[in-house]
């Protein structure tokens, strides 16, 4: 039986990926992302491919923004089943220069350079309130219809930061510790009337808020991008594809008795110690 799925920050690389996937399953997606083109874009595609789909403009910070694609999606296909909360990213303004500190950073007066006492406030704020704000009010929003029905569920993204925290990104780090620890909660608070909340935790994808951080114009890596294959044990950065598996097992009848969890897929990052 076909549910109907909303996916926010779906005109991204990888949610885009998930409501294709979701999509080939039968369903009816709702294709959120605050560029309607973007949007449009995804479900134009899925339709193409015999799918049912739209593409629905909409801010995860501004509830009346949410309310208003909630409206489309319930005139279009009903009530909503799966929330997937896909919105997220990272701020320049809340990422340090150098992985580590060092005496000489405190007179360090090139341009642009960041040590932690020089993070943006506004820059960390913007983070923590696209991350776990934007996983927050958007399940206010949608997972109000699921309430007491069958086979509902939310699917929070989180990131092996919230795991252990990388270098240099500690604004990021922190707000997805939060998607994780919200995850546990929500799971928790909605037990009782049929609501399942699980997240993923991908590693290391290529997407274009962070290509530029991990491969040089010529395609080969920077320094920062070879150090996380050679702490990947499967060698590779991730591909939007092997998020679709654990994707439909977790919005699926086969995890019906799963809520509350946070799952890897990281390609072993997360297991190696180095040595």
């Amino acid at each position: 039986m076909s549910k109907t799925i909303v996916l926010t920050g779906a005109g991204g690389v990888l949610c885009s990926t998930l409501a294709k996937a979701l999509a080939r399953e039968g369903n009816n997606i709702a294709v959120l992302d605050l560029r309607k083109e973007a949007a449009d874009k995804v479900a134009d595609e899925i339709n193409a491919n015999g799918g049912k789909a739209i593409g629905v403009a909409a801010n995860v910070l501004e509830k009346d923004s949410l309310v208003n694609a909630k409206k489309d999606v319930n005139d279009t296909f009903g009530k909503v089943d799966i929330l997937v909360n896909g919105a997220g990213g990272n701020h320049p303004l809340g990422t340090t220069s150098n992985p580590f500190f060092e005496m000489e950073d405190l007179n360090n007066k090139t341009e642009g350079f960041k040590t932690f006492f020089d993070l943006d406030p506004k820059g960390i704020e913007f983070t923590f309130n696209l991350n776990f704000l934007g996983t927050l009010i958007p399940t206010q929003v949608f997972a109000e219809d699921m309430v007491g029905r069958e086979g509902c569920s939310v699917l929070n993204i989180s990131s092996m930061n919230a795991f252990t925290p990388l270098t240099k990104i500690p604004a990021y780090s922190g707000a997805k510790a939060a998607v994780s620890n919200f995850t546990q909660w929500l799971a928790v608070h909605f037990s009782k009337v049929g609501i399942r909340v699980n997240a993923l935790a991908p590693g290391f994808f290529l997407t274009d808020q962070n290509r530029s951080l991990l491969t040089k114009e010529d395609g080969s890596l920077t320094q920062r991008g070879q150090q996380i294959i050679d702490q990947t044990p499967m060698n590779r950065y991730g591909e939007p594809e092997d998020l679709v598996g654990t994707t439909l097992w977790l919005c699926g009848e086969g995890s019906k008795f799963v809520t509350g969890v946070v799952v890897p897929i990281d390609g072993g990052f997360a297991a190696y110690s180095g040595v």
